[in-house]
């Protein structure tokens, strides 16, 4: 009777987590849904979905043209679907651990009130503190480096509006813009931005589908993607980083009143950024072709109107809503290391987080290479981030006959057996390894070379058109 005893108590200490987060901003009460409730009070599955599908499609959907130019039409496709998918099943298992870490130190009357949860505390919890060394190591600099992006992505958008700056300064105008989400507490209070950060994308997405379609393709366009290894590896890779967003899933969850209800939500947001993805990226590279292979950032060539620059400024604004994104889960960590996280002063907490702010502004303005560096950090850090450590993790965790039995949940309806479980996860593991790690890492670092030797590092203005000298017309 002793292992239905242990699911019994499985299944009420899960059964707790659906009723509230110990977290300092608490469930609102329905009489007290004022405005601050509506704009920054944000727990609910709706919060969740539009947190994860803000998340994932930031700057890369400017890059997923340039992509498609390094592999070819249907390579670009079949992988976004792929890792899309790919992407989604490591999401949940994240959840599953998560929920399972949780329903344990509810058990041992643990409380995390003050305190977010974080992924490498459940690896911690669940594998021990070798683990939480990897997870931590892995997601800390991924989270850096994807808040370095959202830097360099900003300065290279608004060089299309205002070229009279070059990037490099623009990128220290927007990392003092960008230091001001210290402010920002947690996820919770991410409500009313990834409402709009996703209606950002969304119009910036279909606005690039319409532009390139409405212009046709330009003269002499020529599809002669794939032709090098280098280059479809390093196209593979940032798809492989695309759908790799879940990083911060943890801290969503634990965002959330009822984080159980997670499961399949980061499923549904990747379906829904299909619909941005896939036309904006095949109607780009259907009109302009391999002019992309030097065109990182699709608005290099779309012709300036007030629809392109309408999109240029919400994608701005949107991408200083993801480097708080990416930025937050530093914060989180930064406060632990200092002894600060459970400091309700929204100022004294802002003041402690803004050295994390500082070596982003540095590395920004140090590789302002915005394409290759995607592919870089998708290789060599979403591969393991966000899929080979999840898998690994949820396999090492239930791998004995009681750890199964009393697991806080079920397994999924679509795969109700654990060996296709192992299957799946096992597949994975390889398949990041060896095509994403492996082939993805050598192209993606030869490519994020090559850069460095033909722009140089520091470079005041990386993929600027020649400017004619003054006085000439």
């Amino acid at each position: 009777m002793l292992p239905q005893k242990q699911a019994e108590e499985a299944m009420v200490s899960s059964s707790n987590l659906t009723q509230h987060d110990d977290r300092d901003e608490e469930m609102p009460n329905e009489s007290g849904l004022g405005l601050k409730s509506l704009l920054w009070h944000g727990g609910s599955v709706y919060d969740a979905w539009f947190s994860c599908a803000s998340n994932q499609v930031a700057q890369v959907l400017l890059t997923l043209p340039y992509s498609f130019s390094q592999m070819g039409m249907l390579s670009g496709i079949l992988l976004q679907i792929f890792y899309g998918m790919m992407g989604s099943w490591t999401a949940y298992l994240i959840s599953i651990l998560y929920v399972e870490y949780r329903s344990r130190k509810e058990k041992e009357n643990v409380s995390f009130k003050n305190h977010v949860i974080q992924w490498f505390e459940v690896l911690d919890g669940l594998l021990g503190p070798y683990w939480k060394a990897v997870g931590l190591a892995f997601n800390c600099t991924f989270l850096l480096f994807g808040s370095v992006i959202q830097l360099i992505a900003c300065a290279s958008n608004i060089y299309y509006i205002d070229d009279h700056l070059d990037k490099r300064t623009w990128t220290y105008i927007f990392g003092a813009c960008c230091a001001t989400t210290v402010f920002i507490p947690s996820f919770h209070n991410y409500r009313i931005w990834s409402f709009l950060g996703l209606g950002m994308t969304t119009y910036t997405a279909w606005y690039i589908t319409v532009a390139a379609l409405a212009n046709g393709q330009v003269e002499g366009v020529t599809h002669s993607g794939p032709k090098k290894l280098v280059l479809y590896f390093t196209g593979a890779t940032n798809i492989l980083y695309t759908f790799g967003g879940h990083a911060v899933t943890v801290e969503i969850m634990h965002a959330m009143w009822k984080p159980q209800k997670f499961k399949y939500i980061y499923l549904i947001a990747t379906l829904y950024v299909f619909t941005l993805t896939l036309p904006s990226s095949a109607a780009m590279y259907w009109a302009y072709g391999d002019q992309l292979l030097t065109h990182a950032n699709a608005f290099a060539l779309l012709p300036r109107n007030a629809w392109r620059d309408a999109a240029v400024i919400l994608m701005l604004i949107h991408q200083f809503i993801t480097f708080g994104f990416a930025c937050t889960p530093l914060y989180f960590v930064w406060e632990k290391v200092i002894g600060m996280h459970d400091t309700k002063s929204i100022f004294l907490r802002a003041l402690v987080r803004l050295p994390v702010v500082i070596p982003i502004w540095f590395l920004a303005i140090i590789f302002p290479f915005f394409g290759p560096i995607n592919s870089a950090v998708g290789a060599l850090l979403v591969s393991f981030t966000v899929y080979i450590i999840p898998s690994l993790a949820h396999m090492l965790t239930f791998r004995s006959a009681s750890a199964r039995q009393n697991a806080a949940e079920k397994l999924p309806f679509f795969l109700p057996s654990w060996t296709a479980v192992y299957v799946v996860n096992t597949f994975i593991v390889i398949w990041v390894l060896v095509i994403g790690f492996g082939f993805g890492g050598w192209a993606s670092v030869t490519n994020f070379i090559r850069q460095v030797d033909t722009f140089g590092l520091f470079a005041k203005c990386y993929q600027c058109p020649v400017r004619a000298p003054t006085g000439s017309h």
